[in-house]
């Protein structure tokens, strides 16, 4: 008697049944990869991994979108870049921007199952102007607009540098568009625009921008001096766009060239050259330019009076109430008369009141010299210890006086330094066009009146502080 209860076929019914026998179940393909976001610099080789476990009688397929890349074995696309690695990985050589996108790994069965992997092509930055000629050309007084347009992956930063700045290269903005008001002369040059994605290398494009304005004028001397039967160049700078036109004129008249007088440019620059000077040359120059926006004048006198004087003498005496005073003059002439003015500084820390001035009347040597820079010095004596002075020069020759000089400052000490022989007189001593001005190691300047400063440079100034 069977007591026991039947629940169906048994596992061993089954392996008995024929046709398990003749088709038995298939173990299902399996992906051993995994999906990854593969990102690749434009140009490199990527491989996209697919191994399958499995497989069986199944067939394996790359699929880009609806495109079949491969099927099996077989490279379906005409993209000789395409390669199947062993064990059906996808390698694609010298990638490009259009490569981007999903790629599908696919097993050909009922169930359709896919690995999908994700490609970004990194594109290093690309950069140009707009307009493409690179030059862009306002008005003095305008706005100057300069554009670049960037293009990447990632999205390109952008940046303004000025490429031929006295100061480097400065940072001007950021963005593809930079903008300058209110323009003038100074603002024309090369701008340089940055695009950098950390890909790579930045690049840039110069722009160039033009301000046209009026003719500006400089002159390296406004006062001339000058002497007959010498050569003398006046020299203008010409700033401006508009190809300016340059004229020279003496007082009203318009000046032409002859044998004695010659006009050149070098760049910028605009001479004119007067050889064996007369007294008719002397007087008021002036250089004009002119070009289509504006027009601009200097004016230069080309003087045979004295130069002004410069001094050569150091700031602090190496006595107590004396006080060597150094200087020099140009002059073709001899000169005949110099005028000496000196006077005490009262100040403190609220205020500075000048004495009043001690005029005093030279006689420089009347030898003549073939040059026309001399240095001259004199003595100053009965002067106050622990004060400031300060004085002017000036000079008359056949042609008169020249300008008052600046104004000069000395100081004299509280205590005098060693012995040494004091210049008393008036002495003169010419110099030609080699002329260099004292310094250094020059009498002017030696070691003791360095010590001099450093010795008494704290208690001269605190004197002068209770003045």
């Amino acid at each position: 008697m069977n007591t026991g209860t039947s629940f169906g076929n048994s596992l061993s019914d089954t392996l008995l049944d024929p046709d398990f026998i003749d088709n038995p179940p298939m173990v299902q393909p399996k992906f051993t990869s995994r999906s990854q976001s593969i990102r690749a610099v434009i140009g490199d080789t990527i491989t996209l991994p697919c191994e399958v476990e499995n497989l069986g009688r199944n067939i394996l397929l790359w699929r880009r979108g609806s495109a079949v890349v491969t099927a099996a074995n077989l490279i379906i696309s005409r993209d000789v870049r395409f390669k199947l690695l062993e064990g059906y990985s996808l390698q694609i050589k010298n990638v490009r921007p259009q490569d981007a996108g999903d790629y599908n790994c696919q097993i050909g069965d009922h169930d359709n199952r896919d690995l999908v992997h994700t490609v970004e092509i990194l594109v290093p930055p690309s950069v140009r102007s707009n307009p493409e000629t690179g030059h862009v050309t306002v008005r003095k007084g305008g706005t100057a607009t300069l554009e670049c347009k960037a293009s990447g992956n990632p999205v390109p930063s952008i940046s303004w540098t000025r490429k031929d700045s006295i100061h480097g290269s400065p940072h001007l903005s950021e963005g593809p568009t930079l903008t300058l008001d209110n323009v003038n002369r100074q603002d024309s040059g090369t701008y340089r625009c940055y695009a950098d994605n950390g890909i790579r290398e930045p690049v840039f494009v110069d722009m160039q921008l033009i301000v046209l304005s009026p003719p500006e004028i400089t002159v390296e001397k406004s006062w001339l001096h000058a002497g007959e039967g010498y050569e003398a160049q006046l020299v203008c700078t010409v700033h401006g766009d508009a190809n300016p036109e340059v004229m020279w004129y003496q007082d009203s008249f318009l000046l032409h060239p002859n044998d004695r007088r010659t006009m050149d440019t070098r760049g910028e620059k605009h001479y004119l050259t007067v050889r064996n000077v007369r007294s008719s040359d002397f007087g008021n120059y002036s250089c004009v330019a002119e070009n289509s926006l504006g027009r601009a004048k200097k004016y230069i006198e080309v003087s045979g009076r004295p130069g002004p004087a410069q001094f050569h003498s150091p700031m602090y005496s190496r006595y107590r109430e004396m006080y060597n005073l150094t200087w020099s003059i140009e002059s073709f002439p001899l000169i005949e008369e110099i005028r000496l003015l000196y006077r005490k500084l009262m100040m403190n820390e609220s205020y500075q009141h000048p004495g009043r001035w001690h005029d005093i009347i030279l006689n420089p040597p009347s030898t003549r010299s073939e040059s026309f820079r001399h240095i001259m010095t004199y003595t100053i004596k009965g002067l106050d210890p622990n004060s400031v002075y300060e004085t002017i020069v000036q000079a008359k020759n056949r042609y008169g006086w020249n300008e008052v000089s600046d104004i000069f400052q000395f100081y004299t000490l509280s205590t005098d330094m060693p012995n040494d022989d004091v210049e008393q007189t008036l002495g003169s001593t010419a110099y030609g066009n080699n002329y260099r001005a004292l310094n250094g190691s020059g009498t002017f300047e030696d070691s003791l009146v360095r010590t001099a400063f450093l010795l008494s440079l704290a208690t001269t100034m605190r004197h002068l502080m209770r003045m």
